[in-house]
């Protein structure tokens, strides 16, 4: 086994490798860009990763690495169209640096590049990596509806809320794993129990997001800080926010949520406030904790050696102690 490090060089090189810019250049500029602003690499570690845990080699499963990449950085480009984001990574959003337009086509042309990746597969691996893959990326569409609609809507729930970033954010986490495990060949116990983890790392991953979003640092975090609050996303802060709040707490909170100014600081500096006062900012470390927990136990159900574990606990608990 290698270092958590040594996979995502791997993984780097082998995308400047493949990340080349051709004709049209207006078509695939904007790809090469997105794919070259850097960000964690969390999704194409844990194919790799999972690959080798399961007796595979990393080499044999970097193609699967890059699709889940290149669809990854593909819903980056229209969440960022949607949510009207200047900043990703720290850097211009593709429609900010070039257009509305060309961020639809370049994303279009990110998404089939990603099914063309798994041609270089044979069989039945080709088959089990494709059925995944359509599986995941409908469930992701399907997040980003609800989190669209949760926009416009007073009664979201806490339930509502949590399948809302499984399907957005944490199926994909666990498909990276679960196709490094396919990959790899490894039995279904294997394959299902590795999903699960991912998807319970995802959903501490997406909390941690929700999080940063509101108690990040500007310099660090790559996005703008209290980009949820100007946009009224009912996160999990918002929400528990209001379950802990009282009547008169709530209706300013509501209220805050209901506006949209000019320059949005004082909303941002006011509704943080409310977060902390009422308990929401410590209730979301804590759901960030538990669901990392949750993942740690799903290892028990996998055969294979403690090392290997050891290797999959620490890239959750670098994840869950990361502050950007």
């Amino acid at each position: 086994m290698h270092t958590i490090s040594d996979y995502q060089g791997y993984f780097l090189e082998y995308l400047s490798q493949k990340n080349t810019t051709k004709e049209p250049k207006n078509l695939y500029e904007p790809i090469s860009y997105i794919l070259s602003l850097g960000g964690k690499r969390l999704r194409p570690t844990l194919v790799l990763m999972a690959a080798e845990i399961f007796g595979g080699s990393y080499k044999e499963a970097l193609d699967a690495a890059l699709a889940v990449e290149v669809f990854h950085n593909f819903s980056l480009i229209h969440d960022d169209i949607m949510d009207d984001a200047p900043l990703r990574r720290g850097k211009e959003t593709v429609h900010e640096k070039w257009d509305v337009n060309t961020g639809i086509l370049s994303g279009d042309a990110m998404l089939i590049n990603a099914y063309q990746l798994f041609e270089n597969y044979d069989g039945e691996t080709f088959k089990e990596l494709a059925k995944l893959f359509t599986k995941t990326a409908i469930e992701v569409c399907e997040g980003q509806q609800y989190d669209i609609d949760f926009e416009t809507r007073d009664d979201v729930t806490i339930p509502e809320y949590i399948k809302m970033i499984e399907y957005k954010t944490a199926v994909l986490v666990g498909a990276a794993l679960k196709m490094g495990a396919i990959v790899a060949d490894a039995s279904e116990n294997c394959t299902a129990s590795i999903y699960d983890f991912g998807r319970l790392l995802g959903l501490a991953f997406q909390l941690q997001d929700d999080y940063l979003d509101a108690f990040g640092d500007p310099k660090t975090f790559g996005k703008q800080v209290g980009g949820d609050i100007i946009e009224n996303k009912k996160t999990f802060l918002y929400l528990k926010a209001l379950e802990f709040a009282s009547d008169d707490e709530k209706k300013q909170l509501q209220g805050l949520f209901s506006l949209n100014p000019e320059d949005p600081t004082e909303k941002i500096s006011t509704v943080k406030q409310f977060f902390e006062t009422t308990g929401a900012k410590k209730a979301t470390r804590s759901e960030i904790e538990l669901y990392t927990q949750k993942a740690f136990l799903t290892l028990d159900k996998l055969d294979i050696s403690e090392e290997k574990k050891s290797l999959l606990r620490l890239f959750g608990e670098n994840l869950m102690n990361r502050s950007v």
